[in-house]
């Protein structure tokens, strides 16, 4: 009953949510998704198009300067790491993917700056594979609302909602915890005095 009223929610608010990543290719979805770490979609969007612009192609990508990448990504944050990521990443999908990104979880969590989450976001948004990636967003929903516990770790989080919810909705339900999330369901100052879900979150008391 309570995870009906949860997606019967998300449906009213999202009904066809979107990833607000620009992307055009799949190598740019899974940059920009690494990129993202740590940082917002917001400023992602700003550095993508630069990078792709100056460098237009995978081979320029590997053959980037370094220095110059770290300038164009800086205001995401940890831009030695992230600029050398971009760099594997481009050499590793040239020299051993013929320029194509895997459709694999195993395969694409072995490059450099992809774990499960960013696998996991990258399968379901370009390939619509059915999964989960539970990010800072996701895991604070499904906190509050008792989807799991606070003391759940996020591959613990994934596993309980892939059960709770029917597999061809994990896409889609992956897209709009995160909207809920970074848009109702704040970390700081939640809008929950008309949430609809108010009566089963376990923050409503502090926060109304």
């Amino acid at each position: 009953m309570k995870n009906n009223l949860i997606s019967d929610y998300l449906d009213y608010l999202f009904p066809n949510p979107k990833c607000e990543l620009i992307y055009n290719t799949d190598y740019e979805l899974l940059i920009a998704v690494v990129l993202s770490a740590q940082s917002t979609d917001k400023r992602v969007n700003l550095v993508t198009p630069v990078i792709f612009k100056k460098y237009p192609t995978l081979k320029d990508l590997k053959e980037a300067d370094i220095e110059d990448l770290e300038n164009i990504i800086r205001q995401v944050g940890s831009h030695h790491k992230k600029a050398s990521y971009i760099k594997n990443i481009a050499r590793i999908l040239v020299d051993e993917y013929q320029g194509i990104v895997p459709r694999d979880r195993d395969k694409l969590i072995e490059f450099p700056g992809v774990g499960r989450k960013t696998a996991n976001v990258f399968l379901s948004e370009y390939y619509n594979e059915p999964a989960i990636a539970v990010d800072t967003h996701v895991e604070r929903v499904s906190k509050r609302l008792g989807l799991a516990y606070s003391k759940d770790d996020v591959l613990t989080i994934e596993k309980k909602l892939m059960n709770k919810f029917p597999k061809d909705k994990w896409a889609k339900l992956h897209l709009q915890l995160v909207l809920f999330g970074r848009y109702y369901c704040k970390a700081v100052k939640p809008e929950c005095l008309n949430c609809k879900l108010k009566d089963i979150c376990k923050e409503k008391k502090k926060n109304i």
